[in-house]
């Protein structure tokens, strides 16, 4: 589990190999870890998160417990129709994604509290989900499994910071991204963690 420990501890281990990590942990201190419970709630508050601000989210989350009940269990959220689902804010794509991920579990073909313990069998278990690809399955097993070893390199924001931490000149592609942190293994998840604290703080 990545809690604040393992974070610092992975990230001390990634800065006595590479001074340029070293660096990036001096001018901007340690990230704090992030953590969200594991299951399916997470998991559709993802899909209800997608493309939408922080406060949309939260509106169309609060206006759906109220009309289906805390955590919107998949049997009540199945049971619901196109209206009611749209009445509290969700477009009929993500009426489809939140009805694929409901269906998965409770028919028992999708089990989030005992997903593959291989990173890549797991991923392949999330995106069975209608809506959910590859970014959003690792984001999910970063912070709501706090797996040591997950690599977002399709994240624009990781890109850009470690392209800055590293030195480059321009923003590495997904590619070079994924290539730059195989010598991370299996400390990737903290330089994730890492590489979003760079990016979103400002070193005057």
């Amino acid at each position: 589990m990545l809690d604040e420990t393992a974070l610092r501890t992975s990230l001390d281990a990634l800065a006595a190999r590479e001074p340029l990590i070293a660096g990036a942990i001096a001018s901007h201190g340690y990230p704090e870890p992030r953590q969200r419970e594991p299951g399916y709630e997470t998991l559709l508050r993802t899909i209800v998160g997608q493309q939408v601000s922080v406060a949309a989210a939260a509106s169309v989350w609060n206006k759906l417990e109220a009309a289906i009940g805390a955590g919107c269990a998949p049997e009540a959220l199945i049971a619901q129709d196109y209206d009611t689902l749209r009445a509290c804010g969700l477009s009929r794509q993500k009426q489809g994604y939140a009805r694929s991920l409901a269906e998965l579990v409770v028919t028992g073909a999708l089990d989030l509290h005992a997903l593959p313990a291989d990173d890549e069998e797991a991923i392949a278990a999330l995106v069975q989900v209608k809506g959910i690809g590859r970014w959003s399955a690792e984001i999910y097993l970063l912070f709501a499994e706090g797996r040591l070893d997950i690599w977002p390199a399709g994240d624009l924001a990781v890109q850009i910071a470690i392209g800055r931490i590293m030195g480059h000149a321009e923003r590495p592609s997904e590619k070079l991204t994924r290539e730059l942190a195989e010598p991370w293994r299996p400390h990737r998840s903290a330089m994730a963690i890492m590489a979003w604290h760079h990016y979103n703080t400002k070193v005057f």
